[in-house]
C-alpha cells in the first residue's frame, strides 16, 4: 500500500469550516494526502465575514509544527493565514532548514473583505516568498506585495489567481524565473459561494507537490479540483458561502 502525502498546513482555523485550516484539511483529503497541521490564530466567522480574531504566540506555532516534522515527517507544507509579524519569521525560521516544497498562500484579506494582515506581517511575507516553490496571491494580495513586475524582481515563482477580476473570463498566469509565463483560462462560474478559494488552491498544490507532481501538474490539478468544488458547493450562509469539497470526484 502506498503511503500518502505527508502535508504540513500552517494556518487559522475558520469556526464555519468554509477557509483555513478546515478547508485545507478537505483538500488534501480529498486529494488522497495525510493532512497535519499547525493553527496560527483562531477565528470567529462564517459566509458575511470575521467577527473575531485570537493570534496564538509564534511558540506555540512552532511547537505544533515541530511535533510533526519530528514525528510524522513531511513532503510537503502550506502556509496560509499567519496573524503576525512575529509568527511569520518564526515559521521562516524553523523552515529554512527544511527540503520540502512550500507553498505560500499571502492570506491579506477575506473573500468577504476582513483584513487579515498588517503591514509589519506584510512585510515579514519576504522572507517566506523566498524560500516558497511557489507563491499563490489573489490580485488584491498582487498588489499589496509590489504587482507582476514587483514579484519578478525578487526572484520567486509566483501564481497569480484571476479568480476576483472582473469579467467573464478567469485568467490564471504562473511566473518562475528564467521561464515562459504559462497562462490558464476558463469561463468564469457564476456562483457566490467562493469562501476558501484560495485556501483550497493552495492546498491542492501543496497535496500535488508532495506526491511528487511538478509544479505546473500540481497547479493543473488544483484549477481543475477548485473548479469542481465550485460547481459543487452546498448553497450554504447568506454571504460568501463555502465550497463542495467533499462531493468532488
Amino acid at each position: 500500500m502506498t503511503r500518502p502525502p505527508r502535508v504540513l498546513v500552517i494556518a487559522g482555523s475558520d469556526s464555519s469550516g468554509g477557509a483555513g485550516i478546515q478547508a485545507d484539511i478537505k483538500t488534501i483529503t480529498m486529494l488522497g494526502g495525510y493532512a497535519m497541521t499547525a493553527i496560527t490564530a483562531i477565528t470567529a466567522q462564517n459566509t458575511l465575514g470575521v467577527q473575531a480574531v485570537e493570534v496564538l504566540s509564534p511558540e506555540l506555532v512552532v511547537a505544533q509544527a515541530k511535533s510533526c516534522l519530528d514525528d510524522i515527517g513531511v513532503d510537503a507544507v502550506k502556509i496560509g493565514m499567519l496573524g503576525s509579524p512575529e509568527i511569520a519569521h518564526a515559521v521562516a525560521n524553523l523552515l529554512e532548514g527544511t527540503a520540502c516544497p512550500v507553498v505560500f498562500d499571502p492570506v491579506m484579506v477575506a473573500t468577504s473583505g476582513s483584513v487579515l494582515a498588517d503591514d509589519a506581517t506584510i512585510a515579514a511575507f519576504e522572507r517566506l516568498m523566498r524560500l516558497a516553490a511557489l507563491t499563490t496571491p489573489n490580485v488584491t494580495e498582487l498588489a499589496a506585495l509590489g504587482g507582476v513586475e514587483g514579484l519578478e524582481t525578487r526572484g520567486i515563482a509566483f501564481l497569480a489567481k484571476g479568480g476576483d477580476a472582473p469579467g467573464a473570463v478567469v485568467v490564471d498566469r504562473l511566473y518562475r524565473p528564467g521561464r515562459a509565463t504559462m497562462e490558464w483560462t476558463a469561463p468564469r462560474i457564476d456562483t457566490r459561494h467562493t469562501h476558501g478559494t484560495g485556501c483550497t488552491t493552495a492546498s491542492a498544490i501543496a497535496a500535488g507537490l508532495g506526491a511528487g507532481h511538478d509544479l505546473v501538474a500540481a497547479v493543473e490539478q488544483a484549477r481543475d479540483f477548485v473548479r469542481a468544488a465550485l460547481v459543487a458547493a452546498p448553497g450554504y450562509g447568506a454571504g460568501h458561502g463555502p465550497l463542495g469539497h467533499q462531493a468532488v470526484r
